[in-house]
């Protein structure tokens, strides 16, 4: 897989703030802090979306797919066609429409509805639940914090 990872990476060096990182027994493709790629068993997934997935499509490509919990769970990354690893030029444009797409992804999803957000349609400030959180936002407290907090409530 090194020399694969080495091989991604000298494809994307033209495109500035590029990395590959380590996660989750697989690599990440970064590029200024955006993931947009996936490195997984020599195997290089990018990022889709509506804009950039028919053309996958066409290469008769597939997503990335993992096993969680018993399910099968597709991710909006494709798998590269193999023909662009000969066509340098071809592969950074088919790579920066994937950070294109990645990156609308993120502003997608920082945009939020105000509801969600923790605040009412009025503009107010929503009412906290009875865990002391407001409606429809996540807990304040550390996942690891709130699973102990589960474990305790359920011996009292």
């Amino acid at each position: 897989m090194a020399g694969f990872r080495e091989f991604v990476e000298e494809l994307l060096e033209p495109l500035s703030g590029t990395a590959i990182r380590r996660m989750f027994g697989g690599y990440g493709v970064f590029r200024d802090g955006i993931m947009f790629g996936i490195l997984d068993d020599g195997v290089l997934y990018l990022r889709v979306d509506e804009t950039t997935q028919p053309r996958f499509e066409a290469e008769r490509s597939e997503p990335f797919v993992y096993e969680s919990m018993g399910r099968s769970v597709t991710m909006p990354y494709w798998r590269v066609p193999d023909w662009l690893f000969e066509e340098a030029d071809a592969f950074r444009e088919w790579a920066q429409a994937s950070f294109a797409a990645a990156r609308r992804a993120k502003k997608a999803r920082t945009t939020r509805p105000a509801a969600v957000a923790g605040v009412s349609e009025s503009g107010k400030e929503a009412k906290p639940s009875r865990r002391g959180k407001a409606a429809g936002t996540k807990s304040a407290l550390p996942k690891r914090t709130r699973k102990i907090r589960r474990k305790s409530d359920a011996r009292a």
